[in-house]
């Protein structure tokens, strides 16, 4: 027997599969910024941004969006 699997919606403490994450978003974004440790362990770093300045101005609003949650909810996009 097999089952459908529907993917949770919601807010989750959980970390999630990365994989997943990037399937779940293709054809969502105009530009991306994409950071995180690769299965090594070694910190990755790409984007589609030429300009530095631009990707700066991103972390940094995501970062005012962190810091603004309380600490007992997760952030989401």
């Amino acid at each position: 027997m097999t089952g459908k699997v529907i993917p949770f919606g919601g807010v989750t403490k959980l970390d999630l599969d990365p994989d997943l994450v990037l399937e779940n978003c293709k054809g969502e974004f105009e530009g991306v910024v994409l950071l995180g440790w690769d299965k090594n362990g070694e910190l990755f770093f790409s984007s589609t941004y030429a300009d530095g300045g631009t990707v700066l101005w991103l972390l940094e609003q995501c970062k005012v969006r962190l810091l603004a949650v309380p600490p007992d909810e997760h952030f989401s996009r």
